[in-house]
């Protein structure tokens, strides 16, 4: 999952990097932001230890 949340943060920083439209760059902007905190959410996820597991 995080490998594909990756790869469209990427893509959209492609996008936002080419937009020339105001309008289509804070939507953009607003999807980025949204992906980025989906995939710390996803990564602290993977950092919890599942009950019964041992500390690391």
């Amino acid at each position: 999952m995080t490998f594909s949340l990756e790869q469209h943060i990427e893509e959209l920083r492609l996008e936002l990097a080419n937009c020339a439209d105001r309008d289509e760059c804070l939507q953009i902007k607003a999807e980025l932001a949204s992906a980025r905190q989906e995939l710390a959410f996803a990564n602290a996820e993977l950092d919890v230890p599942l009950p019964g597991e041992p500390p690391s």
